[in-house]
């Protein structure tokens, strides 16, 4: 499923315009990245918590070279499903 189908899904589902849901996913996703870059977590309880985890610098090679590489230090977006969420898979 990508992101219009999503979109068409909810419009469906609620009976909106998909141009209003659109709208709505886009702000819905705005506001979890900007939460995001500020360090916070985004809980839906739920269906999951989203955070930042912090990936520490390191040393690698260069897979063609051999030669040691240095891999910057980096934040990544982590997300831990709810237990809802969980359950309706299991």
């Amino acid at each position: 499923m990508n992101k219009n189908d999503l979109v068409a899904a909810i419009a469906d589902k609620c009976g909106m315009s998909k141009t209003d849901v659109g709208k709505v996913v886009d702000a819905t996703l705005e506001g979890i990245t900007d939460a995001l870059k500020r360090n916070d977590e985004v809980r839906l309880v739920g269906f999951g918590t989203y955070s930042v985890a912090q990936r520490s610098a390191s040393q690698g090679r260069n897979p063609r070279t051999g030669e040691p590489i240095k891999i910057p230090a980096s934040k990544l977006p982590k997300f831990k499903a709810g237990k809802q969420l969980r359950d309706a898979l299991n």
